[in-house]
């Protein structure tokens, strides 16, 4: 019999909390949330009733709970089942049904318990990931409004295709790039570009994104990864500099140094040595970033 686990974060600043667990003999006593709990169930299946009638949500599939709706859940296999789960509180879907998406939307947010959309779980396991850390709070903030969008035009209207996209406005955008650009070592959140640019959260990251082809959150990291290459072809250590740019940790910065550059800073590092090498490597990094 494989254990059982749990893990389990909080965001201290939003209502937000993620769970990532593997279940086999428990069984949830009847119980219900003041949030939005939207999971994916990853491996096995999980059986509970809910609204009057009994759901399965197997492999891949969603289990959707509006507030105070009462569930339970246990294992519909022998094997247990592996699943995560996010609660968004209500606050930070109230504007969004009307203002973002361009509609007025009525009635619970989920109409069943279990929905079968691929891209509504990989937006809630993109989300799960940024909750789970480690990841800035700007982008915890995007993959948030990417899950919210999904969950409201996939869910809500039945899988119907969402309004147009507005152009992009671009002088939001350049506003927005901008303020990144003098402060890209602060913990920013999506609300702080909202506020500075006058529009919604989801405005500014449309807008962005369709300006530059990166959300703010991506054009920050590669702020960051600029500074930490310079900092190291200068010769400070990868795991000061990964701290100096704004990484969590060394390892954080190697992740993305790797995904970005293809090599890991300490072999950036050896590759540019002291003198004209430096100079040349880092020219390198900026044309694979802004090309």
């Amino acid at each position: 019999m494989a254990a059982e686990w749990v893990r389990y974060r909080r965001a201290v600043d939003q209502p937000l909390e993620a769970m990532h667990a593997r279940f086999e003999q428990h069984v949830y006593h009847r119980h219900s949330h003041d949030t939005y709990s939207v999971g994916v169930t990853e491996t096995g299946a999980q059986t509970f009733t809910c609204r009057g009638g009994r759901h399965t949500s197997g492999t891949g599939m969603v289990m959707a709970f509006n507030p105070d709706d009462a569930h339970d859940g246990w294992s519909a296999t022998d094997g247990g089942f592996t699943y995560r789960i996010v609660h968004i509180g209500p606050q930070l879907l109230a504007g969004v049904r009307t203002d973002a998406l361009g509609y007025r939307g009525d009635g619970p947010l989920f109409p069943v318990p279990v929905l079968e959309d691929p891209a509504l779980a990989a937006a809630l396991r993109r989300l799960h990931a940024a909750l789970m850390g480690p990841a800035s709070v700007l982008e915890r903030d995007e993959r948030l409004a990417a899950a919210v969008a999904v969950l409201d035009r996939r869910a809500s209207r039945g899988g119907a295709a969402g309004p147009a996209s507005p152009p992009a406005d671009r002088s939001l955008a350049a506003r927005v790039r901008e303020h990144l650009r003098a402060a890209y070592l602060d913990d920013v959140g999506a609300g702080d570009l909202a506020r500075l640019a006058g529009h919604s959260r989801f405005a500014v990251y449309r807008a962005f994104r369709a300006a530059y082809g990166l959300s703010p959150s991506d054009y920050q990291r590669q702020l960051r990864l600029r500074t930490a290459r310079d900092l190291i072809a200068a010769g400070t250590p990868p795991a000061r500099a990964a701290v100096e740019a704004g990484f969590a940790d060394q390892a954080h910065l190697n992740r993305w140094f790797v995904r970005c550059f293809g090599m890991t800073p300490g072999a950036f590092r050896r590759a540019a040595g002291p003198g004209p090498g430096v100079d040349h490597a880092s020219r390198a990094g900026t044309d694979l970033l802004e090309h």
